[in-house]
């Protein structure tokens, strides 16, 4: 008989992120699945149609049951976005200790904040079973690169709630090779900590190349972004690249398809340099038509901001490019800039450096169409050996179904 996930996530659906599918397959596989998320209100920083603080605060969705804490909306500010995070939690302890549920295990998906965390090992404690923690985002590195806190009055006190969770979960995985490195270095011992990959849900995938509505059909060599538009995304090197590109002369758009926190001002600073004919602002789109925006398009384009964490990071973005067989074009060191080379699938500059970006656009931009096929051959070939779905998943039963020692290790 399969066990009973609880599964801890801040977002989840309508909200678009990947644990909504793991969910689903957990289901397919005959697993209990259990949700504790949050009303959701991602990325625009207000309650979607349909929810508030009293409707829809339980839901059963694709056979998983869903309870909706309480939170405060991530508004437009930082101290908006400090309250959302704060009341997840809050809202958590109070769940804690009142909940019927009773679950086999913690699964806890941790993308920022890591605060969210904090309910799904209380819980797991008070259960006495065993807790396992998906590393999206490393704090406090996070929290001092993003913000710019260095201050050790506020970076101490989530040095220890990190550490506290860290030895509170038994086991613990991480969606780069770097972020294992960084984790073990807080004293979490090897057996404990593993890589574990992101993959693409099943609708990414290679379709014929085809025209779509949304982006003209015309001489230009397309490039897509599609996600998030945030500060994180370093999408700042558009305007200055573009700018380059149009002394150049060379007829290359940038369709950015999405939503976020940056997208106006990166449409501010589009104008300014006098580059609007070269974008395309397409507004944000469902999961499942992105692949179809890939076929419409000759390359994909991914970028980080410059700092060491990013450089550890491998952004979903990057596995769902691969998945759909689409060249890629980015801007990023590290991990990205790795699996590109490794990959053969496309070229990367280094993160923040526009005329580097320029020069492989208009480099990628002069292949014939064979050499862009096969540059969409190889990130896709690269795809299916190291990002698998079923293995993955198959990989993640294992685990699931083996006998741990529960309590974690002391973390110094």
């Amino acid at each position: 008989m399969k066990k009973h996930i609880l599964v801890i996530s801040q977002y989840f659906y309508p909200e678009q992120f990947r644990i909504n599918d793991m969910c689903e397959e957990w289901v397919e596989r005959g697993y209990k699945v259990t949700v504790v998320t949050g009303i959701p209100n991602y990325p625009h920083g207000k309650f979607f149609k349909g929810y508030n603080f009293f409707k829809r605060r339980k839901e059963n969705y694709k056979g998983m049951e869903i309870i909706r804490l309480p939170i405060i909306p991530r508004g437009n500010n930082s101290l908006f976005l400090a309250m959302n995070y704060l009341s997840f939690v809050i809202s958590g302890y109070l769940w804690k200790l009142f909940t019927r549920v009773k679950a086999d295990h913690v699964f806890i998906f941790e993308v920022s904040p890591m605060t969210q965390a904090l309910p799904g090992v209380w819980y797991a404690k008070k259960r006495n079973i065993p807790c396992y923690l998906y590393v999206q985002d490393l704090w406090p590195e996070n929290v001092e690169i993003v913000t710019g806190i260095t201050n050790r009055k506020i970076i101490g006190p989530i040095e220890k709630m990190v550490n506290y969770i860290y030895r509170n979960c038994d086991r613990i995985f991480a969606t780069s090779k770097s972020f294992v490195r960084s984790i073990q270095q807080r004293g979490v011992p090897d057996h404990k900590i593993e890589f574990w990959p992101q993959y693409a849900e099943d609708f990414y995938e290679k379709l014929e190349s085809t025209s779509i509505s949304e982006i003209p059909d015309d001489n230009a060599f397309n490039v897509i972004f599609a996600g998030n538009i945030g500060n994180a995304q370093g999408l700042d090197i558009l305007p200055k690249t573009a700018e380059i590109l149009k002394q150049k002369k060379r007829n290359i758009r940038f369709n950015v398809v999405g939503d976020g926190r940056y997208k106006n001002e990166l449409i501010s600073e589009v104008e300014k340099r006098n580059v609007r004919e070269m974008f395309n602002f397409i507004p944000r789109q469902p999961a499942t038509r992105i692949p179809e925006f890939m076929a419409a398009s000759d390359a994909a384009f991914l970028c980080l901001t410059n700092n060491r964490l990013f450089e550890m990071t491998i952004p979903a973005k990057l596995q769902s490019y691969m998945a759909c067989g689409a060249p890629i074009i980015a801007s990023a060191d590290g991990e990205v800039k790795r699996i590109i080379n490794e990959s053969e699938s496309g070229f990367c500059s280094e993160a923040g450096n526009a005329e580097s970006l320029a020069e492989n656009l208009l480099r990628i931009a002069e292949l014939n169409d064979a050499d862009l096929n096969q540059l969409g051959h190889n990130a896709k070939r690269y795809y299916d050996s190291n990002f698998n779905k079923e293995k993955l998943l198959d990989h993640m039963d294992q685990k699931f179904n083996e006998e741990l020692k529960l309590g974690g290790e002391k973390i110094v």
